[in-house]
């Protein structure tokens, strides 16, 4: 039995659009027999799984949500998990796990996509790897719908992330605010929800950068985005005071010099946009991030801009290996790029 026609949930807004086919983005969660959830974003793992069960009791509000584990599965509990329940609920059942899955999954589940109980929705979760593949691929080839969750990887993603989170929840944020709680916890997209679910709870209105500064403000003073903006803006002395908090406090030279780097290269990205040929969006830039950047460009000259790109090479060449002194690699090229900048 073909599976049948999903139930779209709502689209987030600001949401990618989903590629062509049965295969869409995480949030945009259907109903159907069989629901692949994939990628190996485990926080976006969840909140795919997450919806679907959401709209199954948005359908029916007794619906009664099993879980089976993929690395414990013994043979026949998917057919126990999906048989009709005693008072006659409708059931959601969560396969976790499969990529490090039993054979036994993979036979059961090849057996159940070929004939799925229609009023029963079965959420298999696979987080990446080759294990499984026969079973992977016959889901796909069934049409069942496939919710993908690919690492978030980049700020830009991050904040529209974030923007989605705060537009679930009836809420909006400056794009300083936006901006602020990605340098400041983006290197984990679970604490990054987690610090918009707070924010949320505990105060009212927009959401300002000076907010998220009293609620995060160590851990965006001891990140290497802040270090960045104070050489960016030419404030030597901000900037390596910054540095030394950061190092004293267990920062790795490494990723400072990473985001000396990603600064730089916003730059030099907006600096080609505003030269005409190229598209804020073809780069993957916000349009926050361009307004930030153009305002920052005007005391940049394109030989200053060219020799702190040069100075960050080094330094990444230098934490990396070439260097003797890593820290004083990377105080180096923070001073270099605040002298570089126009008076």
């Amino acid at each position: 039995m073909p599976p049948a026609a999903p139930t779209t949930g709502r689209r987030s807004g600001g949401a990618r659009k989903a590629p062509a086919g049965n295969v869409r983005s995480w949030d945009e969660p259907a109903l159907a027999p069989v629901v692949l959830v994939r990628g190996p974003e485990d926080l976006l793992r969840e909140r795919a799984a997450e919806g679907v069960l959401r709209l199954a009791r948005e359908r029916d509000p007794e619906t009664e949500k099993v879980e089976l584990e993929g690395a414990t599965y013994g043979a026949g509990m998917l057919q126990v998990a999906t048989s009709p329940s005693l008072f006659g609920e409708a059931k959601l059942v969560v396969v976790a796990g499969a990529e490090a899955g039993t054979d036994e999954l993979y036979a059961d589940l090849l057996d159940y996509v070929a004939a799925p109980d229609p009023e029963t929705t079965v959420v298999v979760v696979h987080a990446s790897g080759q294990r499984g593949k026969k079973m992977l691929d016959t889901v796909v080839g069934s049409g069942a719908p496939v919710l993908q969750c690919d690492p978030i990887a980049r700020d830009a993603e991050k904040a529209d992330f974030v923007v989605r989170e705060l537009r679930a929840a009836r809420r909006r944020a400056e794009p300083d605010a936006v901006r602020a709680l990605v340098d400041a916890l983006g290197a984990d997209l679970r604490e990054l929800a987690a610090a918009v679910a707070q924010l949320v709870a505990d105060t009212t209105g927009t959401i300002t950068a000076p907010l998220v500064d009293r609620y995060y403000g160590g851990r965006v003073e001891a990140t290497g985005f802040k270090v960045a903006d104070a050489a960016v803006a030419g404030d030597a002395g901000t900037a390596v005071a910054l540095l030394r908090h950061a190092l004293a406090t267990g920062a790795d030279p490494v990723p400072l010099v990473a985001a000396l780097a990603m600064r730089l290269r916003t730059l030099a990205k907006v600096a080609a946009i505003r030269g005409g040929g190229v598209t804020a969006r073809e780069l993957g830039l916000q349009d926050w991030q361009v307004r930030n950047a153009q305002r920052d460009l005007q005391r940049w000259t394109p030989e200053g801009l060219a020799a702190a790109i040069t100075a960050v090479a080094q330094a990444d060449a230098d934490v990396k290996g070439a260097g003797r002194d890593p820290v004083f690699a990377v105080e180096r090229a923070v001073l270099t790029i605040a002298r570089a900048r126009r008076r």
